[in-house]
């Protein structure tokens, strides 16, 4: 197998070769040379080998040229003969140095300059034959035929029946012009179709019973073949397509998280201050996504699109303490609710191709989904905004330049609303591929998030912004306050060799004016940084991860140094399997969480989707060790374990009102499946098991009881 891998891998540059006019076959030739590498593991060469096409002078191919080569120092000669493509091959060259000729019939013969040949060496060269004498055939050890219209010799014209030398009727006699070739009628050569996305198919079954079919024809209910519903067939001409997908995702979370008792009449002998955690969560989403676009082929940007995708949400929440589903205790323990919203609507138009290897900008007004960087450490969000992006040269850079006027989210689903929200956002960011590396990636940005001030209850009744803490609520008056920051960030993703690498850095500068826990105006100023390392080998992945994001040790000065992100949605050290991660912890004795659902950090803020950053706060360090299975083609296996401490806990203390709080955290450990089953992602089936064991930190808080989560996820996508 490899044998053969290592042949087709020669012949491919070859075949490209003899496809090219000359002075790109030289820049193709010189490419190729540079990027001869050993296989790994393998010995290394001891010979050489000289490849190449032999064309004419009208940059033809020439089939049947003799190319000769001939060692200098031992005498020996080595010949080929050039395919019906013009490619001849020598291989399993000595080293040393070699003089060559090629010779064939009606070309005058070439006779190149010599060549040095080293060990695990290939050399490509193109040779230009020119039109001449007949040139003498090679020996070939064989007797050689007399010419057509030779005369007999004594021995032929003496054989019976000899009746003189015939000619060949079609043969021309020397010097005579052939006669001009006729070509038959168009039609008979031709078969016109007037639709090229319409060919009927000849019904064929391969194995006689059942089995494979090729050429199995589309059905409108069939995703996998022939469709016009899902782009594989125009339905406007012959380059306007619909595609149409529809999505089911059914969510089971079961789960223990610390919440307070609301001690109430229900449960009058009730009088721990921490309640009964474990919680149900069922939520049913329908996405339904329809795509017009225009355009070629699969290589080439759309010249223009428009899609809508409408969303339909049905969840239940069941809870075991009151004031969790609703701000009124009277709303009881359990929560059934709907939403409807669009994650998308937009349109899209190409501006411009800026080269022919299909560089190009386009623009983009509308709902639309953005992530700001490779992990999802800063924006993942699908909000109203307009869009400018596209790459250059040949997709080495891309780049993004796009501003957001953000809608309000609904509570419960974590759709969008139909509210205005009083928040923008710019995102400009640039990637280079192969950044100082071969297979890196870095994205450079810079970020801005405006949020004005202003007063927000969400569907439950809860105050969401500001965060009802501190100073926001003074003589019964809430007061709003607004932030301004913005986000300088480096991040990168790829391979460095046989190690895998993903990293992050953000500064984040701005201002806030009336922080609710500094109780006053605060400059911003706070970092986050982020690395992961893996290593294959064979089906499993070996990787370590390290998360920091900076924290507050002064929460009542007017530096406000604990890192908060725009609206992150991190996929890093166990992503949506880490319970730290997946799941909102409420920060019991106050109106805030201590870290929102789907977030990596401890921001304090009261909602991540409807409430407002937060940068007095502790910081966290994070450090994973983590294994990805491949177990089969269709099942992945995960396990990750976190250690988990804050950075610095006087925000905590300020707070709650309570000293001294611990740094650590504790351990989140967390087990995980993706199954597949046809081996596509129209059927998936994800579920994971997550604990995280309190450290001294979360004891100071909360308790020593240990927090779970439990989920499934179930997803049909046509």
């Amino acid at each position: 197998m490899l044998a053969a891998s290592n042949a087709l891998s020669r012949l491919v540059p070859l075949i490209l070769l003899a496809s090219l006019p000359l002075s790109a076959a030289v820049r193709f030739t010189a490419a190729i040379a540079s990027q001869q590498q050993r296989l790994p593991g393998k010995a290394p060469q001891k010979t050489g080998a000289l490849e190449g096409v032999v064309r004419d002078s009208n940059g033809r191919a020439v089939g049947g040229a003799i190319v000769a080569l001939r060692n200098v120092a031992t005498g020996e000669v080595r010949k080929a003969t050039s395919s019906a493509e013009g490619v001849f091959r020598l291989i399993d060259l000595p080293p040393g140095k070699y003089e060559w000729s090629v010779v064939c019939e009606g070309y005058e013969t070439f006779t190149g300059e010599s060549l040095s040949l080293a060990a695990g060496e290939v050399l490509i060269r193109e040779i230009k034959l020119v039109a001449g004498p007949i040139a003498a055939p090679a020996p070939t050890g064989l007797p050689q035929l007399p010419p057509m219209n030779a005369a007999p010799t004594a021995t032929e014209s003496s054989a019976p029946g000899y009746s003189g030398a015939k000619q060949s009727p079609d043969l021309q006699p020397a010097g005579a012009q052939p006669a001009p070739e006729t070509l038959p009628p168009d039609g008979e050569i031709f078969q016109p179709e007037p639709n090229r996305w319409r060919v009927t198919m000849p019904d064929w079954n391969r194995y006689g019973t059942g089995g494979e079919h090729p050429y199995v024809k589309g059905h409108r209910w069939d995703p996998f073949d022939r469709n016009k519903w899902k782009g594989d067939v125009p339905i406007i001409g012959q380059q306007t397509f619909f595609n149409f997908t529809g999505i089911s995702d059914t969510l089971f979370d079961g789960r223990r998280l610390p919440v307070p008792s609301d001690v109430s009449t229900a449960r009058p002998g009730s009088s721990d201050f921490f309640g009964k955690g474990e919680q149900v969560f069922l939520d049913q989403l329908f996405l339904f996504s329809f795509d017009l676009f225009h355009g070629d082929a699969a290589f080439r940007p759309v010249d223009w699109r428009i899609r809508v995708t409408p969303a339909v949400s049905l969840n239940y929440l069941d809870v075991r303490e009151l004031g969790i589903v609703k701000v009124d205790v009277r709303g009881g323990t359990t929560r059934l609710d709907s939403h409807i919203g669009f994650q998308e609507a937009f349109a899209e138009v190409k501006l411009h191709d800026l080269s022919p290897n299909f560089d190009f900008i386009s623009v983009r007004a509308g709902i639309q989904d953005l992530n700001a960087d490779f992990r999802g450490f800063l924006f993942v969000d699908e909000q109203p905004g307009v869009r400018f992006f596209g790459n250059l040269e040949s997709n080495r850079w891309q780049y993004n330049l796009a501003y957001f006027n953000l809608l309000e989210k609904n509570t419960n689903s974590g759709l969008n609303s139909f509210a205005r929200r009083k928040q923008q956002v710019i995102i400009a960011n640039v990637y280079r591929q192969d950044f100082l590396f071969q297979g890196y990636t870095a994205q450079f940005s810079v970020d801005y998030n405006d949020d004005a001030a202003s007063v927000h209850y969400d569907d439950n009744g809860f105050l969401v912004r500001p965060s009802p803490i501190g100073a926001v609520v003074s003589n019964n008056m809430v007061q709003p306050h607004s932030i301004h920051a913005a986000y300088l960030g480096w991040t990168g993703d790829g391979h460095i060799g046989r190690v895998n690498l993903t990293h992050a850095f953000y500064q984040a500068l701005g201002t806030d004016s009336l922080n609710p826990i500094a109780g006053r105006a605060v400059t911003i100023n706070a970092q986050m940084a982020a690395l992961e390392l893996s290593v294959d080998k064979d089906w499993i992945r070996f990787k370590g991860s390290l998360f920091y994001a900076s924290g507050s040790a002064n929460p009542r000065s007017g530096k406000a140094r604990g890192f908060d992100a725009i609206e992150d949605f991190p996929e890093f050290a166990g992503g949506i399997f880490s319970l730290w991660n997946r799941e909102g912890i409420r920060l019991t004795g106050s109106g805030t969480n201590l870290t929102s659902l789907d977030s990596l950090l401890p921001s304090l803020r009261s909602n991540k989707d409807e409430g407002q950053a937060n940068f007095v706060n502790p910081g966290i360090f994070l450090a994973n060790l983590g294994t990805d299975f491949d177990l089969t083609p269709k099942l992945r296996g995960f396990v990750n374990v976190n250690y988990l401490r804050f950075m610095r806990t006087e925000p905590l203390e300020l707070l709650l009102f309570q000293a001294p709080i611990h740094h650590t955290i504790g351990v989140d450990s967390s087990i995980g499946v993706r199954y597949r089953p046809p081996l596509t992602e129209n059927i998936s089936i994800t579920a994971g098991a997550a604990t995280l064991v309190p450290g001294e930190g979360l004891r100071d808080i909360y308790t020593g009881k240990m927090m779970f989560s439990l989920f499934t996820n179930v997803r049909f996508q046509f």
